[in-house]
C-alpha cells in the first residue's frame, strides 16, 4: 500500500535505517563500534544502572549510553564509500536513550545534591504559584492516638460559621512549617499627666496622621443632601450625595475636579463593629479614647503611603481602630491566625489555629480564605479563649484604604445657590453590595455602609422637617482619580456612544451634562443603561437634562423584553459601527468587568464581524487597535485596591510592597507618589499580583 504523502514537510526517505513502519531510527550494523575496555567498564563511582533496576513494562527504562567515540565521523565516511556492505538488522535492536535515570525521590536529590558530592547546582529563589500546593501535607491518622486526645469543636455559632474541615486532628498530632509568630512592631507608651489632652475626633474625621492624599490631608466635606435612587423591593440599593466641597483647598499644578473623575472616601469601621472588638479584646472602657503615645518600628502603619519608617504619634485606641487598620475586608491570613493560636488559652482552639498556621492546614486555610467574608470580629468570636493585645493585632492587621467612587455630574457645573452665597457641589452615586454576615444579619462593605448610615441619618431628618445641612452630617473625602481612563479620555466633540449597566451608568450623566454645554452635540451622544427593572432600579430616571428618549435606551433584563445591555448592543449594530469608525468616535462602557463587560466585548466583536465581514480574530485585533487608540474605553468602578509585589524592575527594590487601586484590565495599577497620582503598568514593571481584596 503507498505510503500517504505529507502536505507541510518533505517525507523521511525510506533506507536501511529509517523505515515508516518503524519511525525510530536504527543504527547500522556496518559502523563499526571503537568502543575501548575502558569506557564499557562502569566506574564504581557513577550512578550506574546497577542501582536501579527495572522491568521491561515499566515506564522509567532508561539503558545507559555508551561512550561515543570521537572517531564515529571516519567510520561513517567509510561506510558513504561502501553502500553494497549495509546490512539490515536481522534483530530489532533497543531504542538508544540520551539520559540516564538518576533519581526518582527528593531524597535522591538531596544526595546528588549534597555538599560531600560537590555539588554545583544550590537553590537561588523557592517560588510559589501562589496555590498553595507546594505547603500543602497531609495530616496521618495516628492509631495510637485516635481514642487518646480528640480536638473538640468550639461549640459556638461563629465557628460553625467557618465551615472548617479539621479531618482527623488531635491534640497529638504533630504539625509541620507552622509559620512563625508575627513581630509586634506596634507599642503603646502612657503619656504624661503633664501632657495637654488632645479632643478626640474618632467619630466625625481621621487624624491627621492618616493622609491617602499626600502631602494634603483629608477634606471633610459637609452633606448637602442624600436620597436613595432605587425604589423598594429593588435587589440593590443605590445612593445619591450632594458633597459640598466650596472650601476645598487649592492644590499644586491646579489641579481640579474633572468630569469623569472619582472622588476618594476614607471611610472608618463601624463603631458597632470597634466595640464589639474591644469587648472581645478585653479592653477597659477608660481606655479607649485614653490618650496615648503609639510608637512603630517599621512600616507605613498607620499612615497610607507615608515612608517606611519607626514613628512616635500621639493618638487614641479607638481612632487606631475605627480610622487605619481594616477589620472585615481582608480574608484571614496565616500569620494573623498565628496570633490567635499563641495567645488562646482552651488547647482545643490553640490546636485548631496551629493546625490552620500549618502544612497540614492548607487546605483548610485556603477553603477559608476563598469561602464567605471574615471578619476579625468573627474570628475572636469563634476562638473566644484568644484575647492578643491590641498593640501585636494591629501588627498583623492590613491598612484601611480608601474608596474610590466616580462623580456622576459635570463638577465645574454643579452650583447651588443660598442667597448670595454660592456652594460648589460634587455628586456621586454609591450602590451597598450587601451578603449575609455569620449571624444572618446583612453586612455590607466598609464604604457603602458608611455612607448608607449617613443616608439614613438623612432620611430620618428629613422626616422631622430637618434639612440635611443642619444635621452636620461629614464624609472624610479627597480629590482622588482624576485621570483616570474615563476622564482622560472624554473629549466634547464626535459621536459618542455610552454602554453602562447599574451604578456604571452614573458617570455618563456628567458626560451628556457636559456635552449638551457645546452646540449641535445632541444627536451625538448616546447611551445604552441596563437595568433589571426600569420601575425599581433605574438611576437618574428624568435626570439627564435633556429628553431622555433622543439620547438614552433603558434596557430591562427582569422586566418586557427581558433583554440584556448587550443584545441591545447588537441591536444597534449601525449606530456602534459608525461611532467606532468616525475619526473622532468614542465607545465607552462602564459596570461590572464580569458579566456584563464580558458580554459587552463579545458583542461589539460580532458587530465588527457582520458589519466589517472580519474573522474573530480580526475583529479582536480591530477592537484591540480602537482601546489602544483611546476611541474603545471598558472600566468598572475604581474600588479594587490590591497589593503587588516587585518581582523584577530597575526602579523598585526587589520585594517592595506598593498599594494602589487596580485598573479593570488588569494593566495599571494607580498609586500616589511624589505629590501626585502616578500610573504603573503592571506587566511593564514585571510585578506579581499576590492578593486582590475584597472591597466596598
Amino acid at each position: 500500500m503507498p505510503y500517504p504523502q505529507c502536505n507541510h514537510h518533505a517525507c523521511l526517505p525510506e533506507s536501511s535505517t529509517c523505515h515508516p513502519h518503524d519511525p525510530i531510527p536504527q543504527e547500522s550494523n556496518s559502523i563499526p563500534q571503537h568502543l575501548s575496555s575502558s569506557a564499557m567498564e562502569p566506574s564504581p563511582d557513577s550512578a550506574s544502572s546497577k542501582s536501579f533496576e527495572y522491568t521491561s513494562g515499566s515506564e522509567y527504562e532508561s539503558p545507559g549510553t555508551p561512550a561515543t567515540e570521537p572517531q564515529l565521523d571516519e567510520a561513517y565516511e567509510q561506510q558513504k564509500v561502501d553502500k553494497s556492505s549495509v546490512v539490515l538488522p536481522t534483530t530489532p535492536r533497543k531504542r538508544r536513550a540520551s539520559t540516564i535515570l538518576i533519581s526518582q525521590s527528593p531524597e535522591d536529590v538531596r544526595r546528588i545534591l549534597s555538599p560531600m558530592r560537590g555539588a554545583e547546582t544550590r537553590e537561588i529563589e523557592k517560588v510559589c504559584c501562589g496555590g498553595g500546593c507546594c505547603f500543602l501535607k497531609a495530616l496521618e491518622e495516628d492509631p495510637a492516638t485516635k481514642s487518646g486526645s480528640p480536638v473538640f469543636i468550639p461549640d459556638n455559632d461563629a465557628f460553625r460559621s467557618l465551615c472548617l474541615r479539621i479531618g482527623p486532628l488531635s491534640l497529638d498530632s504533630e504539625l509541620a512549617s507552622i509559620v512563625d509568630l508575627p513581630a509586634e512592631t506596634v507599642y503603646f507608651e502612657k503619656v504624661s499627666t503633664e501632657a495637654s489632652p488632645v479632643q478626640s475626633t474618632a467619630q466625625k474625621h481621621p487624624p491627621k496622621f492618616v493622609t491617602p492624599h499626600p502631602p494634603y490631608e483629608v477634606y471633610s466635606a459637609k452633606v448637602h443632601h442624600a436620597r436613595e435612587l432605587t425604589k423598594p423591593g429593588a435587589e440593590k440599593r443605590t445612593y445619591h450625595y450632594d458633597l459640598d466641597v466650596t472650601d476645598y483647598p487649592a492644590e499644586s499644578g491646579n489641579v481640579d475636579f474633572v468630569v469623569g473623575g472619582a472622588v476618594g472616601v476614607q471611610a472608618p469601621n463601624s463603631d458597632d463593629l470597634v466595640d464589639e472588638i474591644f469587648d472581645l479584646l478585653n479592653v477597659p472602657g477608660y481606655a479607649r479614647d485614653q490618650q496615648v503615645m503609639m510608637k512603630t518600628s517599621t512600616g507605613r502603619w498607620p499612615t497610607i503611603w507615608g515612608d517606611d519608617k519607626p514613628r512616635e504619634l500621639f493618638t487614641t485606641r479607638r481612632e487606631l481602630l475605627t480610622w487605619c487598620s481594616d477589620v472585615q475586608s481582608y480574608p484571614p491570613t496565616k500569620p494573623l491566625l498565628r496570633l490567635l493560636a499563641e495567645y488562646a488559652i482552651a488547647p482545643n482552639e490553640k490546636k485548631i489555629l496551629l493546625y490552620l498556621s500549618s502544612a497540614q492546614g492548607q487546605a483548610a486555610f485556603c477553603d477559608l480564605r476563598t469561602g464567605p467574608p471574615i471578619t476579625i470580629a468573627q474570628l475572636l468570636n469563634a476562638f473566644p479563649s484568644s484575647h492578643p493585645p491590641l498593640p501585636h493585632l494591629l501588627s498583623v492587621l492590613n491598612t484601611l484604604m480608601p474608596r474610590f467612587y466616580s462623580l456622576s455630574q459635570d463638577p465645574q457645573m454643579s452650583c447651588t445657590r443660598e442667597g448670595t452665597d454660592c456652594h460648589r457641589l460634587i455628586e456621586m452615586a454609591v450602590t451597598v453590595h450587601e451578603t449575609p454576615n455569620w449571624r444572618g444579619g446583612p453586612r455590607t462593605g466598609v464604604g457603602s455602609g458608611f455612607l448608607e448610615r449617613i443616608a439614613k441619618k438623612v432620611q430620618e431628618a428629613e422626616k422631622e422637617g430637618i434639612k440635611a445641612i443642619d444635621v452636620d452630617l461629614r464624609v472624610p473625602m479627597f480629590r482622588g482619580l482624576m485621570a483616570n481612563p474615563l476622564a482622560r479620555e472624554f473629549v466634547t466633540d464626535g459621536p459618542m456612544l455610552l454602554i453602562g449597566a447599574g451604578v456604571g451608568v452614573a458617570p455618563f450623566r456628567g458626560f451628556v451634562q457636559r456635552r449638551l454645554k457645546s452646540a449641535n452635540c445632541a444627536n451625538k451622544v448616546w447611551v445604552l443603561q441596563g437595568v433589571r427593572d426600569s420601575l425599581l432600579d433605574e438611576l437618574y430616571s428624568g435626570e439627564w437634562g435633556v429628553e431622555e428618549d433622543k439620547v438614552k435606551k433603558v434596557v430591562q433584563s427582569r422586566r418586557g423584553e427581558g433583554r440584556y445591555v448587550q443584545e441591545e448592543v447588537r441591536h444597534q449594530a449601525d449606530l456602534v459601527w459608525f461611532i467606532i469608525n468616525a475619526s473622532d468616535g468614542r465607545v465607552f462602557v462602564c459596570g461590572s468587568s464580569q458579566g456584563m463587560g464580558e458580554g459587552v466585548e463579545r458583542a461589539l466583536i460580532d458587530v465588527a464581524m457582520d458589519k466589517g465581514n472580519l474573522r474573530r480574530e480580526e475583529a479582536e485585533e480591530f477592537w484591540k487597535k480602537k482601546k489602544d487608540g483611546g476611541q474603545y474605553i471598558a472600566v468598572s468602578e475604581l474600588s479594587a485596591h490590591v497589593e503587588v509585589r516587585v518581582v523584577n524592575t530597575k526602579r523598585r527594590r526587589l520585594g517592595e510592597r506598593i498599594t494602589g487601586v487596580l485598573s479593570p484590565n488588569l494593566r495599571w495599577l494607580y498609586i500616589y507618589e511624589d505629590t501626585r497620582y502616578m500610573r504603573l503598568g503592571i506587566f511593564c514593571l514585571h510585578t506579581c499580583i499576590r492578593r486582590i481584596f475584597r472591597f466596598a
